[in-house]
């Protein structure tokens, strides 16, 4: 499948690092094509890898992730053109993190919208699937560097678009039985909301090497 991550930073390039391992072929997308982070990802990652901006990436790609910014997230999708994005999964990795008054980071969208939900409504022809965001981005790719399973939980309005990312995840290493549905794109709001608490429990943990699992009684 060729993918499009839109992004390069850590998470954009540890997806596209482990699409282009699973032997899919990653366009990346930056606002620039010639960016040095870019052009050296794709060099390192060989014939299947490639770099274009925002808008090449974005019409590219037969599914999309987007791997921005939070803050910067609606912007940068727009440059990627509604029309390329429309009637194609798009995968919200990101997370609105307001850095303006320090650490810890606090959220610019929260208890009555998420950004999975503003993306969706600016969007409304992009199958929007809200995924991987409650996470570090080693673990996205390698659920099993830690010594038992755990739960990974996504959303969106679309089944068979969910159906298609859950498949992706468990290329990822997540075990089917631990990715949890949550329902429509409005569930992205606890999704996102749990950032607070994952930055909590990083301080306590002493890193980010750390994920969730739910026990049913």
């Amino acid at each position: 499948m060729r993918i499009a991550v839109l992004g390069t930073g850590m998470v954009g390039r540890t997806i596209g690092t482990k699409l282009v391992e699973l032997g899919h072929e990653v366009v990346m997308g930056s606002r620039s094509a010639s960016g040095e982070t870019v052009t050296a990802w794709a060099a390192e990652g060989g014939e299947r890898a490639s770099a274009a901006d925002f808008s090449g990436a974005a019409a590219a790609g037969e599914l999309v992730f987007n791997c921005t910014a939070g803050g910067v997230s609606l912007e940068a999708l727009e440059v990627a053109g509604a029309g390329n994005l429309a009637g194609k999964v798009l995968v919200d990795v990101a997370n609105a993190l307001d850095f303006s008054q320090g650490m810890p980071p606090r959220l610019s969208v929260c208890n009555d919208d998420s950004l999975g939900e503003q993306i969706q409504r600016a969007f409304p022809d992009a199958r929007v699937v809200k995924a991987l965001n409650t996470v570090n981005a080693s673990l996205m790719v390698n659920p099993g560097a830690l010594p038992e399973p755990t739960d990974l939980p996504y959303c969106g309005d679309d089944e068979a678009a969910k159906a298609e990312v859950a498949g992706l995840l468990e290329s990822f290493g997540w075990p089917g039985e631990h990715l949890l549905d949550l329902g429509p794109i409005g569930s992205a709001r606890g999704m996102e909301m749990y950032l607070p608490l994952w930055l909590a429990l990083m301080g306590a943990v002493g890193g980010p090497g750390f994920n969730v699992r739910v026990v049913r009684g």
